[in-house]
């Protein structure tokens, strides 16, 4: 089994270089709600809050890019250069990241130059299921806001790095934690909320999503993503998450899992937030008959209240961790409001994000052996024999009868974001192909101990590849162009108008393909390998574009067979931002 155990952070300080700081307006939340169209910054993840990932920007485009060159490079130092999963955010020349052990930095765009650093005081003991990894934060007013591994939020002042407020989100001893970029999102009766989830899935917690005042980081508003629990609106008890026991047995709810680890996007449309939820709690699904809602499924949330408006599960009765977190996109398919999403299960899902109704899915992965396909509605037809079998019918009652399941447990496609194209109309799926050997085994919940019932290895199902870049039309269900990767791709991925596509691999190579035909039109090694989301926005006329290198994150962790092929590979923790050369530009 494994063991999480990480060396804690030596303290919490702030560190200002003598530099002198940009001028700096506040974040306002139509700044945040209008991302997508503004050039000149980056004050959401996911460039814009539907997640698209698309730029307007064309200045960096086919013709040119393969001249593009390093304009400078910051290394975030010491020896904490492990899983740089961060996306920067920049703002007033000003760009903010997040890395490994729950550090945050201001940098200034113009020079690469640190303009301050905060270094969280983490406790011993932590219990992080992934690596020390952090996603990213948010921007609003004058405050920088990101989420700890030790289960806190915290609010830096933008332009010192002070602390203006901190607060515990949960207990760390239970295994909760934060690792995902906040949502910050409009509402009427309260003003813009920061929306939240919580890490810690494997550890038995119980998800929830919560809006919380920025100002002061008070809760607004909770809601469980497990049925049984009541959610909370402004101090007081609101109503139930679903009915209980109508899909959990007996007491299993209370430990049911459904972590919201990757944070959620907003559809400023519809005036929703959606957000997607993990694995049930404990992975032998013998233990928990049922449907186990919402588990793995993606929930469309109100803001004013934290109600749920509509949900949709992608993998009733879970059996192999294919958890629902990942990100929902919004889009417009032939004159309907819709939305896609990338499913660990190895299916693609486009859902009308009015009402969550299905209207299309189909596979994005190959050699899917847990379901046959989906019916009318979306339900997965599950193949039964691919079910790890029940401990309790095997002789000595402590392991059930292994099987080969395809995809593995990280997925067909993990945490790292995709990116849609406007002008293409196609998704950039960050895939991976891969199976694995698993079984069940008994498991009774203990606080802070890992909740699983389950023994897995995961391993390849090609030779010549795990990972594939593709490019995914929503419309017709099908696989346009797929680039392969030997090793498992695991970080985000961007698109621009000028019909580029944007993305780095474990080897350290961050890449632009032509986004019609997946041809490769420039590269460039950073040292390590890459586990970051890039961004592209303009200053004085000119586009810049950045990513965030260091590898890390699952795969060496939990990789199995798999991790051997990334063995060889360095951490690192470098910021690379990259122009094209004046004479070049010009053209």
């Amino acid at each position: 089994m494994k063991t999480w155990k990480w060396v804690a952070s030596a303290s919490a300080v702030a560190l200002t270089a003598a530099l002198t700081v940009p001028a700096q307006a506040d974040v306002s939340i139509d700044d945040i709600v209008n991302d997508a169209a503004t050039a000149g910054d980056i004050v959401s993840n996911g460039i814009g809050p539907q997640g698209q990932r698309y730029s307007t920007l064309t200045k960096i485009n086919k013709d040119n890019v393969s001249s593009l060159v390093p304009a400078w490079a910051m290394s975030l130092g010491g020896e904490k250069m492990r899983g740089q999963e961060t996306q920067p955010l920049v703002k007033d020349g000003v760009m903010y990241i997040t890395g490994s052990y729950s550090r945050a930095w201001a940098i200034d765009v113009s020079t690469g130059r640190e303009i301050w650093q905060y270094d969280h005081r983490l406790p011993e003991g932590i219990l992080p299921c992934c690596d020390v990894i952090n996603r990213g934060g948010a921007l609003f007013g004058d405050k920088f806001i990101f989420g700890t591994l030790d289960a806190k939020l915290v609010a830096l002042n933008a332009k010192t790095g002070k602390v203006v407020w901190s607060k515990k989100i949960d207990d760390f001893k239970a295994g909760f934690s934060s690792t995902a970029a906040p949502l910050i999102v409009p509402s009427k009766a309260h003003g813009p909320i920061l929306v939240t989830g919580v890490s810690g899935g494997e550890f038995g917690i119980v998800g929830r999503v919560e809006a919380r005042k920025i100002d002061t980081g008070d809760i607004v508003w909770s809601r469980p993503t497990i049925e049984g629990h009541v959610g909370s609106l402004n101090g007081k008890p609101s109503t139930m998450t679903g009915k209980k026991n109508e899909t959990w047995k007996g007491d299993l709810w209370k430990t049911g899992g459904g972590a919201t680890w990757l944070g959620g996007t907003y559809d400023p449309d519809t005036k929703l937030i959606f957000i997607g939820t993990g694995n049930p709690g404990p992975w032998n699904s013998h233990m928990r008959p049922g449907d186990n809602r919402w588990s793995c499924s993606r929930l469309a949330i109100d803001p004013e209240t934290g109600n749920i408006k509509w949900g949709f599960q992608t993998t009733p009765h879970d059996g192999w961790d294919y958890d629902g977190v990942n990100e929902v996109v919004s889009f417009d398919l032939n004159g309907t409001k819709a939305a896609a999403t990338a499913d660990r299960n190895g299916f693609f899902y486009v859902l009308n994000r009015e009402n969550g109704k299905f209207i299309r899915g189909f596979p994005f992965v190959s050699k899917i052996s847990w379901a046959s396909g989906l019916d009318k509605n979306g339900r997965p037809k599950f193949n039964k024999d691919n079910y790890p079998g029940n401990p309790k019918d095997s002789k000595d009652g402590k392991k059930g009868k292994a099987v080969f399941a395809v995809p593995s447990f990280l997925g067909g496609k993990n945490w790292m974001p995709m990116a849609y194209n406007q002008g293409t109309k196609l998704f950039y799926v960050p895939s991976n192909e891969w199976g694995m050997d698993i079984h069940n085994e008994p498991v009774t919940y203990k606080k802070g101990a890992a909740y699983l019932g389950a023994g897995f290895t995961i391993k390849p199902i090609f030779d010549d590849h795990i990972g594939a870049l593709k490019a995914v039309d929503p419309a017709s269900g099908k696989v346009v162009w797929s680039v392969k990767s030997k090793t498992p791709l695991w970080g985000g991925v961007m698109t621009t108008a000028a019909g580029l596509v944007f993305y780095g691999t474990p080897e350290g190579d961050f890449k632009a393909l032509d986004a019609t035909s997946g041809k490769e039109l420039w590269s460039f090694n950073t040292g390590s390998g890459i586990v970051g989301s890039p961004i592209t926005w303009e200053q004085d006329g000119q586009q810049y574009l950045t990513i965030v290198s260091g590898w890390g994150g699952a795969v060496p962790l939990w990789g199995g067979e798999v991790a051997k092929t990334v063995a060889h590979l360095n951490q690192g923790g470098m910021v690379w931002t990259f122009k094209l050369p004046k004479t070049v530009a010009a053209n």
